[in-house]
């Protein structure tokens, strides 16, 4: 239970007939300049990043991606003693993989094998029914989706029947969240924490992910529901002594299963959307880690969330969504209530011929931490883009929000498209 971008999350087929045509080479890709100052708590420039994605497609029979990222930030060079040097030589220069996979059919049945996103939600600015991407959280949720998103190299089959769709992954190399190192502005555990090395799982059989989902229209309603099995992608740490007066962590990740469904109906006026996620396998901290073996409990949990799109205003759209998560085994060592819940408000509109204007507003209701992100767009031209906005976080120091108070920034971003 997740979040929160301003970006929806998108239903991914493989799409054999949009990744290139005619068997002839075709090339995309982007441009973007980030530039962000924190003016909450202690001032400093937190982002000065370009970067570059270059995509190639191509294929007659077989279709085929191949696409790369490079990140340099010279923010390490204008504020060279704010940041560790371990953020440092982790976030200002970077290499990523992006998607890189070939499609074929056999029969009624698509295949893509390679690195993909494999997108199973359908919320805005939510993580939920979208158990199978791994993200990149060293700027917390606030990249837009389609950036934060880590492939996952998979082996994907689909098969449509009438009105219904299926589909089978297996991924023998799962990739994980990317949280940082310590140190970094949005790095999840306590700053008087220490932290050890994280512990991935190896490339055993066993520690491969699976799973499958079943999809159809019922009655104008698009159901789906799935069946998830995989090494959690999300860290879990690990209390493992104390150093030097200071309490250790190190970041594991456990074997979890997740079922789920999805549920989307178009009113006209309006769409309802609608996500929940059973999981199990997962441990939560204890407050004292002390009480507790390596400071951690079993929970099962189920995430859920239900939203309304509305258009409104010039072009615009008004999103309201509540979400919670429920404990069935409940601890209170874990410092939650039973159910946490939190509700969004997405409102945007169009101001002039290039100029949007949308903010997002994220509420926890149990703790009453908030994030705040208004924004102004300027589109240029169908490929130059401009974006000014203001990150705000309040709240209980100990809410999902709360936590980065002092973390407020202001930021611009702009971006070129080929």
């Amino acid at each position: 239970m997740l979040c929160c971008g301003a970006t929806a999350a998108a239903d991914d087929d493989l799409g054999l007939d949009d990744v290139a045509g005619e068997g002839g080479v075709k090339t995309a890709g982007y441009l973007q300049f980030d530039l962000a100052r924190t003016y909450g708590g202690q001032d400093h420039w937190s982002m000065a990043r370009s970067r570059a994605e270059v995509s190639a497609t191509g294929g007659d029979s077989v279709k085929w991606k191949i696409s790369g990222r490079a990140d340099a930030d010279a923010v390490f060079a204008i504020d060279s003693g704010f940041y560790p040097d371990a953020v440092r030589r982790d976030q200002q220069y970077q290499f990523h993989l992006r998607e890189t996979y070939a499609d074929f059919s056999l029969g009624d049945v698509d295949f893509r094998f390679g690195r993909q996103h494999i997108v199973w939600g359908e919320m805005v600015g939510l993580f939920f029914a979208d158990v199978v991407s791994a993200r990149d959280l060293r700027t917390f949720f606030l990249p837009d989706f389609e950036q934060l998103r880590i492939p996952q190299w998979a082996t994907r089959a689909e098969y449509y029947f009438g009105e219904t769709h299926a589909e089978l992954i297996w991924i023998p190399v799962p990739s994980y969240d990317n949280i940082g190192k310590p140190g970094a502005e949005f790095y999840p555990l306590r700053r008087d924490a220490k932290v050890l090395g994280e512990a991935k799982p190896d490339n055993s059989l066993g520690n491969t992910n699976w799973g499958a989902r079943l999809s159809r229209m019922v009655g104008g309603w698009d159901v789906s529901g799935f069946y998830y099995r995989s090494m959690d992608v999300a860290q879990t740490f690990y209390f493992t002594g104390l150093s030097g007066g200071q309490a250790e962590f190190q970041p594991r990740h456990e074997r979890i299963s997740q079922v789920g469904a999805t549920v989307t109906k178009d009113f006209g006026d309006f769409v309802l959307k609608g996500e929940t996620v059973h999981s199990r396998g997962r441990k939560f901290n204890t407050q004292n880690p002390l009480d507790a073996p390596n400071g951690l409990v079993d929970q099962d949990t189920i995430d859920y969330v239900v939203g309304v799109d509305i258009p409104a205003f010039n072009d615009g759209r008004v999103n309201l969504q509540y979400f919670a998560r429920r404990m069935l085994d409940y601890d209170a060592r874990t410092g939650f209530e039973r159910t946490e819940g939190g509700a969004s408000v997405l409102v945007g509109t169009r101001l002039a011929k290039n100029w949007q204007a949308e903010a997002l507003y994220v509420s926890m209701l149990n703790r009453n931490d908030y994030m705040f992100r208004p924004k102004l767009i300027w589109s240029a031209n169908k490929s130059t883009r401009v974006v000014f906005g203001v990150d705000a976080f309040g709240g209980a120091a100990n809410g999902i929000f709360g936590r980065y108070a002092d973390r407020d920034r202001v930021y611009t971003e702009a971006r070129w498209s080929f």
